[in-house]
């Protein structure tokens, strides 16, 4: 993995609002996250490799800042990455990993804490990050962690692989994602352990999460807590995605599946305090949960490909 000041894809995108947005360091520094020394000396490096000539050059895996600050502006968020399209699926995962693996190593600071839902598109990030310099993190599950199926999908699972690669600490969550009626998910949700890590979703530095959408090849269903027959109720209801396992319509509004919400672990609503809430999603049957997940404000910062990117715009225009 590259240093920040040498990850080409982030120097472009600051020389880009330095010169041609006309965004000061500090301002620059603010929003992505970084010290000002680090954007002066990542501006340098531009100047340096000439990258900075009277236009900015854009390097291999770096063509879509354009497409990118559209992206940015139209929907006012924080930052948004963008990656090329992959016919394969498994390539394209692999290619939102290792894009949001950068992004992670780059915002993440010395005793953060780190939430991290559920989901198949998450668990390729860890593989792409090296050792990280960054001290005393802590990783906690945004979701319970107990299942009998497709495990690597869960969130317990993905604390303690972050956690090992990062050298940090993790905490798990010894509960099920969901249970058969509010009255047991009130009692789990008192105990110790658990309420411990609940409470922490008021100290998130980072949000890491995937957004699902109702569909047959999703990680609710692969892990078992949801048939095809409460999917089919889902879509009746005019449902357009789901962030730790807590379902939205296209507005970001929780309302209309509050009934179906018995699922152990965090208020989704906590995730718009926090500075990186980082959402993770590929493939244009995401672009309605994008787009909810937006306005629900659940997240501030995305990770997606191309094609989606290019369907998320669409639906503005």
């Amino acid at each position: 993995m590259k240093k920040v000041i040498d990850d080409e894809r982030l120097m472009v995108k600051i020389c880009d609002m330095y010169y041609n947005q006309d965004l000061n360091q500090k301002a620059i520094s603010a929003q992505l996250g970084l010290s000002r020394p680090t954007v002066s000396r990542i501006i340098s490096n531009g100047k340096e490799r000439g990258i900075v000539k009277i236009i900015i050059d854009n390097l291999e895996g770096t063509d879509y800042v354009d497409l990118e600050r559209e992206i940015e502006n139209l929907y006012g968020l924080r930052e948004v990455i963008v990656v090329k399209e992959k016919k394969d699926m498994d390539d394209q995962k692999n290619e939102i990993g290792k894009a949001a693996a950068q992004y992670l190593e780059r915002v993440v600071k010395d005793g953060n804490i780190i939430g991290v839902s559920m989901g198949t598109t998450l668990g390729y990030i860890s593989k792409y990050i090296s050792d990280s310099a960054t001290k005393n993190l802590t990783f906690v599950p945004l979701i319970g962690g107990m299942g009998h199926l497709r495990m690597e999908l869960h969130s317990n699972y993905l604390v303690e692989d972050f956690a090992k690669i990062f050298g940090g600490e993790f905490m798990l969550m010894h509960a099920p994602a969901r249970v058969s009626g509010r009255q047991i998910k009130e009692e789990l949700l008192k105990e110790d352990g658990i309420s411990k890590i609940i409470k922490m979703g008021d100290q998130l530095d980072v949000a890491l999460v995937g957004i699902g959408v109702p569909n047959s090849t999703s990680a609710i269903m692969a892990t078992g807590y949801y048939n095809r027959v409460e999917m089919d109720k889902m879509r009746a209801k005019k449902v357009a995605g789901d962030i730790c396992m807590q379902f939205y319509d296209i507005n970001g509004s929780t309302t209309p599946f509050k009934i179906d919400n018995n699922v152990v672990g965090i208020e989704i609503k906590k995730l718009r305090r926090v500075p990186h809430a980082i959402g993770v999603a590929c493939g244009i049957e995401k672009v309605d949960a994008i787009r909810g997940a937006i306005n629900g404000r659940y997240i501030n910062t995305l990770v997606t490909d191309v094609a989606c990117a290019n369907a998320l715009i669409a639906a503005e225009k």
